[in-house]
């Protein structure tokens, strides 16, 4: 018998989103079992490589784990369903739901982008529709039996709501085991709603994400005072605070800290703007799913009520209501998307209130290369946004603590707990420097092999 073990990293390679990998595992007529199937986003080709073929025949494969809900995870699903797959996807029921908000609103936008460049849209609703029939849930430390020789345990990644890591244990024709695990995207814990990332022991090989691989995020304590203390400079100003925030786990996360904040006195008590439909949305699932937040958080659930609300709070739904945000008197905060500023409400507020030296704009997470965010946070002065030129004159502020990526210490320590067993520890969803650095402090620091691969190639377990 042939013991076809191995994987292929056909995105998500020298890029921090796009994740697409294929594991074949078996003998003869191997499974042939996709890891999360994302959008690329952020680089000028995107648009392009997301409607090149994918590197495999997609009616060969049998299943599809979805590690979490991030567009750069789930954002090709309807595209692999409209080209033929009809295998069973899996994830957590948290997953599940939330993707199906992300895929929503993502045919919006690819629409849009379609009639900018006179070219039909990736995917349309419909196909949208027809990937969730596919769609079966698994829970948190589950063992679930894929084939005699292949089962799968979830474990939680604590990256956002539902975000999982997947255990993949092989047991060739000899008896012998093999673990491989699929990490997703790591939580910066602790996190102020969800629960620690939860150790591997016992893998063989882990493939890993490296957003941060190269960098360090403010201490936690750091983080909630720099907020703090940017909202109170720009209320002493009489400015307003715009946060381009990701509408899923970014917004609820600041929802909770800016709850904290005002109930304690620490700011006063402001207008604030939720301007997304999509993060109100991703909030309602959220309150739904308490169950999965650590302890503090759901102590304070249980003591003071709905930790995502608080007077002066307004979620904005319509095109109409997100205008008048213009009309409320300063100061106020307004929290929009997209977090990379690459589309949405944001790019509106940022025409409105980037030219004025009274206002400020806080970065709270990764911001892609290419991006407007990235750009305006480099320092660029003259800008054209949406079609507007504007000149830069507010304040730029970026806290990176408030990121929900471990940062490249936490990485390490990640892997410092899996190492007696592992042999080689593949780095991928990262920047090509963040990757390569993190994979050689890997190598210096724990004595693992970390390993950058190429895209599109073949690597036996």
């Amino acid at each position: 018998m042939n013991d076809i073990f191995n994987v292929t990293f056909y995105s998500g390679i020298g890029s921090v989103t796009g994740a697409n990998f294929l594991l074949e595992v078996g003998g003869v007529m191997p499974l042939r079992i996709l890891v999360d199937c994302g959008l690329t986003q952020g680089e000028k080709t995107a648009e392009d490589v997301n409607r090149e073929p994918f590197g495999y025949d997609v009616s060969s494969i049998d299943y599809l784990f979805i590690t979490h809900a991030h567009l750069d995870h789930v954002g090709r699903i309807p595209k692999l369903v409209k080209e033929g797959f009809k295998g069973i996807i899996y994830s957590t029921e948290q997953t599940k739901d939330l993707a199906r908000l992300i895929l929503e609103d993502a045919v919006g936008i690819l629409a849009k982008e379609a009639h900018r460049d006179n070219v039909t849209p990736l995917y349309d609703l419909d196909d949208v529709t027809k990937s969730f029939p596919l769609w079966q849930t698994i829970p948190y430390h589950e063992k679930k039996t894929i084939s005699p020789n292949l089962s799968v345990f979830l474990k939680d990644a604590g990256h956002i709501l539902g975000s999982s890591m997947f255990e993949f244990t092989h047991t060739d024709s000899k008896g012998a085991s093999k673990k491989i695990v699929f990490t997703g995207d790591l939580g910066n814990t602790p996190t102020p709603l969800l629960r620690d990332t939860e150790p591997v022991t016992g893998a063989d090989y882990l493939v890993m994400e490296s957003v941060y691989g190269d960098r360090n995020h403010e201490p936690k304590d750091e983080r909630r005072k720099k907020l703090q203390d940017i909202i109170l400079d720009t209320i002493k100003r009489n400015g307003t605070v715009l946060i381009p925030a990701f509408s899923l786990e970014r917004t609820q996360v600041l929802l909770y800290e800016l709850n904290r904040m005002i109930e304690g006195g620490e700011i006063p008590s402001i207008p604030v703007f939720v301007d997304s439909p999509l993060a109100i949305k991703v909030t309602d699932v959220y309150e739904k799913s308490t169950e999965l937040f650590n302890e503090k958080a759901q102590q304070e659930i249980k003591t003071t009520g709905d930790i995502f609300n608080f007077p002066k709070l307004e979620f904005t739904i319509t095109a109409d209501a997100s205008k008048d945000i213009d009309h409320a008197r300063a100061p106020k905060i307004i929290l929009a998307g997209s977090g990379m500023s690459t589309g949405g409400r944001m790019l509106h507020h940022e025409v409105m209130y980037l030219s004025d030296p009274k206002n400020t704009i806080i970065f709270v997470g990764y911001q892609g290369v290419g991006t407007l965010g990235r750009t305006i946070a480099d320092g660029a002065k003259h800008l054209t946004i949406a079609g507007v030129p504007v000149d830069i004159k507010a304040s730029i502020e970026e806290i990176l603590g408030y990121s929900s990526h471990k940062d490249s210490d936490h990485l390490v320590e990640f892997v410092a707990t899996a190492h007696d067993t592992l042999k080689k520890v593949f780095v991928v969803m990262g920047e090509p420097k963040a990757s390569l650095y993190l994979a050689q402090r890997l190598r210096d620091e724990v004595g693992v092999n970390g390993f950058y691969p190429e895209r599109g190639r073949k690597y036996d377990l």
